[in-house]
């Protein structure tokens, strides 16, 4: 094992950037030429096919099996002709990353291409081998996936691909997709209700999302050399590099030329997708990275960031490089999230946050707080995974407390409002700074600074959902966002009716009601730093949760508040959100176990053995040395240390196994991922870890079998 490191190395180092050509110096010559939604279909279509599949996208009108088989032709007239021969409907199960199966256009008893609009609306793939909560049993495997129109078609890997939702026989919702759909009418039909205290003509919203995916890249050879890597996703040993981020000279730094390569090929084959990728960066981390593409509505930016991370893992390949979309991939660094901003557009083009000095905006701004202040466990619950867990509050990310930054303009606001009780506020005019420089323009100043320690902060004219996890669909977490914010502004309207019907002006009930909102979600707002212990301790005082393992997370899933407010909006049944709770607890506990036995295997199999050989040798020259009546003490005490840290990790390793076993006992899915929390991971990962980590610093560079973090980090 020695030798594959070693051969890494060199192998690593030989490496040269591969040669990217563009079809086209212009990205819009190009842009989508492999997905086919609203825009190539008004081309494809006749004009009143497309007008119904256009109904359906925006007003959810049902499409009928004339329009489905018009739509089928069309669609397979252009695969087909762009060398496509199966077609598949791409769902989003359970399990955390999308799932399709390939059927071929050839009808081999007609001999010839066909697609039958019946296919393109619906399959019917296996639903009790997916993760379920126990909701199909292995002889219940009836399933249905039905088409999203609303998202587009797309075409990857010479298989047209169609985005469906993915449900059980019995109508119980099995994916990330179908719940966010549903979250999507409830923040739209509660939005429109309250824009229509302000304007005529608004009739529809569309929740508007941007995700900035963080990533790391390692060399392919690195990754084979490292089963942690490959099997757990993250290192679960590797010593403190002497060069790390201490620095800060990788930030916005000069892109190395492989990763610059990469980044085009990357960018090349999302824009023919369609997925608007725009910004590339070298992030904090040596060898993270980040792509953030521009906002799209909700559903549609979802499934570009579920299907822009499969594009880059498939391209990094391609360029010799792996991706590690892992949250925590080495301790000590940066981790990974997938920063979501996220804001609410009515059909009339207006940004319901965009600053200005109404009262529209500030009903939209103090509803949304409101919310995060009431449903702030939900939205935790909703950011849950063993990854995350690495990376929330590890004095680099949003802590696991949940709390709104708004800005220095917009608290001194809302803090005035708080103690006056009155509800006026005038924006002013555009303020600078200016330099000093003659050559430099003043620069404009924004409303609100920037705080990268806040999980949910107002970024100027939207939220951004910082906490989220980078491996994460982010489904979940804007499932829950678009849910919580509607369910407030539902309240929020029947509070203002009530008002107006005892008697009150409406401007008067709404400017009482927000005022009454802003004093009660006082608690919520912090504009300080997120990753300090003073907060945490302030946090407490003011009442806010700081759950910060996954299994106890979870549990907010299942209060009594969430069930109602999720079977109120008709996005999750008892049932379904019970189920769910069941499968990402399990999820939690597989990890866990995965990591145990990756770190059980890497120390039997290669730490030890190349810290035995190393101690052989110590052990002979401090022999010789002693024979020839000379000092051999420095050895003798490295020894020692050696064998000490040798016996910590072997030791560690098999009372872990053994606490393993009695928690793999535990039947209940909920109660063993607290175990396998609390007895597995916090117990033993940190022991083994130190003692390991400590036998690399020792053990000749010579025997060391796994790459180390500053080969990884930095040969690119």
């Amino acid at each position: 094992m020695t030798n594959l490191r070693f051969n890494a190395l060199e192998t690593a180092s030989a490496r040269t950037a591969k040669e990217v050509e563009a079809p086209s110096n212009k990205i819009s010559d190009y842009f989508g030429e492999d997905c086919f939604g609203l825009t190539q279909m008004k081309a494809a279509l006749a004009p009143a096919i497309y007008k119904k599949v256009e109904s359906a996208v925006k007003y959810g009108t049902k499409i009928d099996e004339a329009t489905a088989d018009a739509v089928a032709s069309a669609v397979m007239t252009w695969a087909v002709s762009k060398g496509v021969t199966h077609h598949t409907h791409w769902f989003q199960p359970l399990t955390g990353s999308s799932a399709e199966k390939h059927d071929s256009f050839f009808d081999y008893t007609k001999g010839i291409e066909t697609f039958k609009g019946s296919t393109l609306t619906q399959q019917e793939p296996d639903a009790s081998s997916f993760p379920n909560g126990g909701i199909r049993a292995t002889n219940q495997a009836r399933g249905y996936t039905g088409w999203d129109p609303s998202s587009p078609i797309f075409i990857t890997n010479k298989t047209l691909c169609i985005p469906t939702i993915f449900v059980s026989y019995t109508g119980d919702t099995l994916d990330y997709k179908t719940p966010l759909l549903k979250a999507q009418e409830a923040i739209n039909k509660a939005t429109i209700d309250v824009c229509n205290y302000f304007e005529e003509g608004v009739t529809s919203i569309s929740a508007s999302l941007g995700c900035e995916q963080e990533y790391f890249l390692v060399d392919k050879a690195f990754y084979a050399a490292r089963p942690d890597l490959y099997i757990a996703g993250r290192t679960l040993f590797g010593a403190k590099p002497p060069h790390g981020q201490q620095l800060d000279d990788h930030y916005f730094g000069s892109i190395a030329p492989r990763v610059a390569a990469f980044m085009k090929d990357f960018e090349l084959q999302c824009h023919k997708l369609g997925i608007p990728v725009t910004t590339r960066h070298n992030e904090v981390a040596p060898g993270q990275f980040e792509a953030a593409p521009l906002y799209e509505e909700i559903n549609t930016a979802v499934d570009h960031n579920l299907l822009m991370m499969d594009v880059m893992e498939q391209v990094a390949s391609e360029h010799n490089l792996a991706v590690l979309l892992h949250e925590k991939p080495f301790a000590n660094l940066n981790g990974s999230g997938k920063h979501n901003n996220w804001s609410l557009i009515t059909n009339k083009g207006r940004n319901l946050f965009q600053p200005e000095g109404s009262l529209y905006f500030l009903t939209f701004l103090v509803n949304t707080i409101k919310a995060v202040h009431v449903y702030g466990d939900l939205m935790r619950a909703s950011i849950a995974s063993a990854g995350n867990d690495h990376r929330l509050g590890a004095n680099e990310a949003p802590p696991a407390i949940m709390s709104v930054f708004l800005g220095s303009t917009l608290t001194n606001f809302l803090n005035e409002v708080s103690e006056s009780g009155k509800l006026v506020y005038a924006e002013g005019g555009d303020e600078y700074i200016e330099l000093g420089v003659e050559k430099i323009p003043g620069l404009k100043l924004d409303n609100t600074d920037r705080n990268r320690t806040s999980p949910f902060a107002f970024t100027g004219n939207k939220f951004e959902f910082r906490a989220v996890g980078s491996t994460q669909n982010t489904a979940t977490p804007m499932t829950v966002l678009n849910l919580i914010v509607a369910e407030q502004l539902t309240q929020f309207k029947a509070s203002v009716d009530a008002a107006i019907a005892g008697g009150k002006d409406k401007e008067a009930a709404i400017r009482e009601i927000l005022v009454q909102y802003i004093k009660e979600s006082e608690a919520i707002r912090f504009e300080g730093d997120g990753y300090s212990q003073e907060w945490v301790d302030e946090a407490e005082s003011r009442g806010l949760s700081n759950v910060k393992d996954t299994p106890r997370a979870l549990d907010f899933f299942i209060s009594a508040e969430a069930k109602e407010i999720f079977a109120k909006h008709n996005v999750f049944t008892e049932r379904e959100i019970e189920a769910r709770h069941d499968v990402w607890s399990e999820i939690y506990s597989t990890k866990i176990d995965i990591e145990s036995k990756a770190m059980e295997e890497i120390v039997l199999n290669k730490v030890i053995p190349a810290s035995a050989s190393y101690v052989s040798k110590l052990a002979d020259s401090a022999t010789k040395l002693s024979a020839l009546g000379l000092d051999a003490s420095a050895i003798t005490t490295t020894l020692k240390e050696v064998t000490g840290f040798m016996a910590q990790a072997k030791e560690g390793v098999a009372a872990m196994v053994t606490e393993r076993d009695r928690v793999l006992e535990i039947e209940d899915t909920n109660a063993q991922a607290v175990e396998f929390c609390d007895s597995i991971k916090h117990k033993y990962f940190d022991t083994i870890r130190e003692a390991v980590d400590r036998l690399e610093l020792f053990v000749d560079d010579a025997e060391w079998p796994l790459p180390k973090y500053s080969e990884m980090l930095f040969l690119k």
